[in-house]
């Protein structure tokens, strides 16, 4: 798990409470290798973080940047480049497959990320 800002409990280790986790970690980069059939495996790269952040190790080869934090709603958590918000605000209170998350972003092109407003801006 990324720690969250909600997470303070989590990363002071409360009662012990990280062995509950397989790892605990601000930023995350998992690689995941997927069996299309017998011969041929594919691999993604994600950067996983609480926060969206704006520029992410080997973005210009793909790597895709999954985060929370902000609560967008469906028509805004994919941003312009290979970044999305996966937290369930978006997806009707539902967890994103790792099937649909490949195949949302497979052809988005690389860029920083910018986001709309979210919830924590003041608004004017």
């Amino acid at each position: 798990m990324t720690f969250g800002n909600h997470d303070h409990h989590i990363e002071r280790n409360k009662e012990d409470v990280q062995k509950l986790f397989s790892s605990v970690q601000q930023y995350l980069r998992l690689e995941v290798r997927r069996p299309i059939n017998k011969a041929t495996v594919e691999k993604f790269t994600f950067v996983c973080m609480h926060y969206p952040i704006a520029s992410w190790h080997d973005m210009n080869q793909g790597v895709i940047h999954l985060h929370g934090h902000v609560h967008l709603p469906a028509d805004l958590r994919i941003a312009e480049g290979k970044a999305m918000d996966v937290g369930v605000d978006g997806n009707g209170l539902e967890p994103l497959s790792l099937d649909e998350i490949v195949e949302l972003m497979k052809d988005r092109p690389v860029k920083k990320l910018a986001l709309p407003k979210d919830h924590h801006e003041k608004r004017i």
